[in-house]
């Protein structure tokens, strides 16, 4: 199946290939056509299989298809749990807009940062993407009118309802118009989601995307006892002693990512960095680059690592621990992919030992803890 096939026109086909997009993912090939045509669609599917381009791309489309709001009054709203997300789906939605003939002004609003810029920002955009609490804050400031909606998104809706958003997007629901698109995806169809589906969706097409179940039985472990301000030096010296040539470090945020690359960068060590805060484009290169063996580590957060897969990798290195042990497991089954044999390293802080026990319970295996030396 392509691109072509599920009826994406000749504009976002070419930003597909020139972003190396090569065939659609199992969500993206039921998603798509269902979305062109207006129906409403509830997804079940892990992060990074694919669903974000699964609704940007229809639409993108669909909106060429109309007469686009003007002034405060958006046409799409996507609500996301987390800053990091909505500035991944704005990017998303940017990249591929850039290849479209009709202007589409594309936003992402969240908390943390100053709301000025983003009330001055509002006007004249098509498609806003933004976090409950954010959002009902401009709703408040009357920066932005949410009257005109002609489709709405919910991401990762689990996600946003465990962390306590449910009066937030309740609120938002009832500020819509009541004929509109409706789009819900979440990993899990939990109570919640369930319950939101229910009040939602009309008649939606329900799709569920098993989450593929991670082989560590071929993957070699081993964790290092040792503190925060010897993994860097140790991370080096480990790549550097067992001559390494294609390494996947995990750091749980875009900072420490950044850090750790350019660490290694000034010690003589080719290393990109690949997550929420680099474009489309950027983490394109980067993994192409890391794929064809011309950069030694690829240093990577949990929020990109599931777009990450690589047959034949053989050295996957937890810099910190994920906040799951699901997240730990997904990571270290990075390697040990086609039947390959590969080997996971893990830095466990000493006041990260008992949250390393936990993982070692929960994956159902016990890791050797060594003590490096001479550092």
């Amino acid at each position: 199946m392509t691109f072509e096939s599920l009826g994406i026109s000749s504009y976002l086909l070419k930003a597909l290939a020139h972003q190396n997009y090569t065939e659609p993912y199992p969500i993206q090939q039921q998603a798509i056509p269902a979305i062109l045509k207006r129906k409403d669609v509830l997804g079940i599917a892990q992060t990074g299989s694919g669903k974000t381009a699964a609704y940007a791309l229809p639409i993108l489309m669909n909106l060429q298809k109309k007469e686009l709001s003007k002034n405060r009054f958006v046409d799409v709203l996507v609500l996301v749990p987390t800053r990091e997300l909505a500035s991944q789906v704005r990017e998303v939605f940017y990249s591929f807009s850039l290849a479209l003939p009709e202007r589409i002004k594309t936003l992402a609003v969240y908390g943390g940062v100053s709301i000025n810029p983003q009330m001055m920002a509002l006007q004249g955009v098509n498609i806003l993407i933004a976090t409950p609490g954010r959002l009902i804050e401009l709703i408040e400031c009357n920066a932005v009118k949410l009257s005109a909606i002609d489709t709405l998104v919910l991401d990762e809706a689990d996600k946003m309802l465990d962390l306590g958003f449910q009066e937030e997007v309740n609120k938002i629901l009832k500020l819509l118009p009541t004929k509109r698109q409706n789009l819900l995806f979440s990993a899990t169809l939990s109570e919640n989601v369930n319950e939101i589906n229910q009040m939602i969706l009309h008649e939606p097409l329900v799709i569920k995307i098993e989450e593929e179940k991670e082989n560590i039985d071929l993957i070699t472990q081993t964790a290092y006892l040792i503190s925060n301000d010897k993994k860097g030096p140790f991370l080096r010296q480990l790549i550097i002693t067992r001559e390494m040539k294609q390494v996947l470090v995990f750091c749980s945020s875009t900072y420490k990512a950044d850090n750790v690359c350019d660490k290694l960068r000034k010690n003589g060590i080719t290393a990109q960095a690949i997550h929420s805060g680099k474009s489309q484009g950027a983490r394109t290169e980067a993994l192409k680059q890391f794929k064809g063996g011309s950069i030694t580590v690829l240093v990577a957060t949990d929020l990109i690592a599931r777009g990450i897969d690589i047959k034949f990798l053989p050295f996957v290195i937890n810099y910190e621990l994920p906040r799951s042990p699901k997240d730990y497991v997904h990571r270290i089954g990075r390697t040990g992919r086609a039947e390959s044999p590969g080997e996971a390293i893990t830095f466990v802080a000493p006041e990260d030992e008992h949250h390393f026990k936990i993982i070692q319970k929960k994956m159902g295996k016990t890791v050797t803890m060594l003590n490096p030396k001479n550092i």
